[in-house]
This record gives C-alpha cells, sequence and structure tokens, in this order.
C-alpha cells in the first residue's frame, strides 16, 4: 500500500502522540484551515479534507494501529510498566473509562503491546488484556491541586 502522505506529518505531531495530542493538534488546524474561515476556499477545503482523513484514521485506535503498520511505526518500548494508572479508552470493552493498574510487564507480539490490567471495586479484584492503543495514562493532580 503506498502512502502519498504522512497523516502525523499533516497534523504535526510524533508517532507517539496521545489520543488527546491528537484530538487537540486536529482542531488547532481545522479553526485555522475551515472553508467558512477562508472564503470557501478551495485551497482550504482541499487542506481540510486532507486534516479530515487524518483524524479519522488516527482517531481510531484499529485504524491507527493499521495505518502505523504499514509505515512501520510498531512500538518498540512498551508505554507503561507496571504499577501505571490506566484508564480504558476502548468503546468495546466492558471496562470502558474505568481506571486501573498495571499489574505485570507487557508482552509484546508482533504488532503491540499487550497489558494485564488489575481494577478494583468494591472489594473484588479483575484482571483484564488490552492492547496498548485502548489505553491511556492517568496522571495524578499534583498536590494541593484538586480536580473540579
Amino acid at each position: 500500500m503506498c502512502m502519498e502522505k504522512n497523516h502525523y506529518q499533516l497534523l504535526d505531531i510524533t508517532p507517539s502522540a496521545s489520543m488527546e495530542e491528537i484530538k487537540e493538534a486536529y482542531l488547532k488546524l481545522a479553526f485555522r484551515y475551515h472553508p467558512d474561515r477562508n472564503q470557501m476556499s478551495l485551497t482550504a477545503n482541499k487542506i481540510m479534507e486532507k486534516i479530515n482523513e487524518a483524524y479519522a484514521i488516527l482517531s481510531d485506535p484499529t485504524k491507527r494501529r493499521d495505518y502505523d503498520i504499514t509505515l512501520g511505526f510498531g512500538a518498540v518500548v512498551p508505554k507503561f510498566k507496571i504499577g501505571d494508572k490506566v484508564r480504558v479508552v476502548s468503546r468495546s470493552s466492558p471496562y470502558s473509562d474505568r481506571t486501573g493498574i498495571v499489574e505485570i510487564e507487557p508482552v509484546k507480539d508482533s504488532f503491540r503491546f499487550w497489558y494485564m490490567v488489575k481494577f478494583a471495586a468494591k472489594g473484588l479484584d479483575s484482571v483484564s488484556r488490552f492492547a496498548e492503543e485502548e489505553l491511556v495514562e492517568v496522571r495524578d493532580a499534583p498536590e494541593g491541586q484538586s480536580g473540579r
């Protein structure tokens, strides 16, 4: 499959960018190149189409993984380590939007790292396996700051 453009370069982000960074880059460019802001310019419209295509691929974990494989951007080092707090972003998982702790060292297959994540609820622990693209890191607020 021949790629005429690199979606990461188009959005001015790195292949290791988080979902939040991808969204932020997309919104910044969409605001700048939206045809309504550029007197319905054909050039702006074409750029906006490319930005939308890049965002559609990079914001979907499965499409992004497939895209990364074709470009050779496979994960080289694990994104998370034992004890890291992670949140499940996969909408197809029963653990969607739940926060857990990486339980053991990740295992790498040909395409990605797999993590065992432990969830605690009402005194019962459960552990489930997730691909790297289904997880995001959860950062605790610095001391003295409360989440409002």
